[in-house]
């Protein structure tokens, strides 16, 4: 089978042919269709991310979306001729999506939405699963609450923005001036981060008393502004960014409570991979009701162009999702 193969970091992605894989106990072969290109794609090409933990050569690509063609044993709920998708590899010793097969845990896998173009699916499974573990999972979002999103037009902060929306929250999201039409339009109350500051937003939007949940998708200076925007005793802040080094102080005087994301760790360590299966689920269901749609970069990319894809991403020029067609 055709791959694109990463023989060293910050070296070139080059199509080769590779052996095509065979299911083991557990396992789906997938033919694929679609690939989406995530930030962390990119760091991980160029050695920048240790928590993925890929050794080269190595398939990178975390999303897919295509169609099952045959199950390993022990395999139910899956038949050859199912379209799935979901987030299966490219981290750790998972073999990635960029290639036209791949055998991958049953369990991360979920039927492909019946509304959703294969492109359009692969563009979901890691914003998805990020912006639902953080909401539901950790912070438990509910109706009547107040929510913020940071990064609220980017890939997991604008599914965040609708999850919270359908779950029936007030939902305000953070953007840069251009942007805030979309978020808008996404169900969300726009704020202008380049020229509102947090005490201003806080003030106008919740009187002064801080949102219920603060979803933090940026990191860095973006999460201390969490700690000074989040409700006192009740208030969550969740940020699957918290990497840096950050002063709890404001977090700890509004005796609010903060969770970490980690998405990947049911892929890394193969603990709790059937709660993925979940929540795309979850999530499929959603988008055939009308409540989730994928944003998706217009431009179409093949194997061949992967490098430009990743390009695109690094770059910030995409419009939405990058999706790479691996099977058109």
């Amino acid at each position: 089978m055709r791959a694109v193969v990463l023989e060293e970091f910050a070296g070139p992605l080059e199509v080769r042919e590779i052996e095509r894989p065979t299911p083991g106990e557990g396992q789906v072969l997938v033919r694929i269709h679609a690939s989406g290109v995530n930030p962390l794609d990119t760091k991980i090409r160029a050695g920048r991310a240790a928590h993925a933990r890929v050794r080269p050569p190595a398939v990178l690509g975390m999303d897919l979306a295509g169609q099952v063609v045959e199950t390993g044993a022990g395999v139910s709920g899956f038949t050859p001729g199912d379209e799935v998708y979901g987030l299966t590899g490219g981290v750790g010793d998972l073999q990635g999506s960029l290639a036209q097969f791949a055998a991958v845990d049953a369990r991360l896998l979920a039927r492909k939405p019946a509304t959703l173009s294969m492109r359009e699916a692969a563009a979901l499974p890691l914003a998805v699963i990020t912006a639902w573990e953080g909401l539901m999972d950790r912070a438990g979002v509910r109706a009547g609450q107040k929510v913020l999103v940071h990064g609220g037009a980017g890939g997991v902060g604008s599914v965040a923005v609708q999850i919270a929306a359908a779950r029936g929250a007030e939902v305000f999201a953070t953007a840069s001036a251009a942007r805030t039409p979309l978020v808008r339009r996404l169900g969300a109350v726009p704020i202008d981060y380049t020229s509102v500051p947090v005490e201003r937003y806080v003030a106008e939007h919740t009187g002064g008393a801080g949102f219920d949940i603060v979803f933090d998708t940026v990191g860095g200076p973006v999460l201390d502004a969490s700690f000074e925007a989040v409700r006192t005793y009740t208030g969550h802040v969740v940020s699957a960014l918290g990497w840096g080094t950050h002063a709890l102080a404001p977090l700890s005087f509004r005796a609010a409570t903060y969770s970490g994301i980690f998405t990947l760790l049911p892929m890394l360590t193969g603990r709790g991979r059937e709660h993925h299966g979940e929540i795309l689920r979850e999530a499929a269901a959603l988008v055939d009701e009308g409540k989730l749609r994928p944003l998706l970069d217009g431009t179409r990319y093949t194997l061949a162009d992967v490098a430009d894809a990743h390009r695109s991403v690094e770059s910030g020029t995409a419009d939405g999702k990058v999706v790479v067609d691996v099977e058109p």
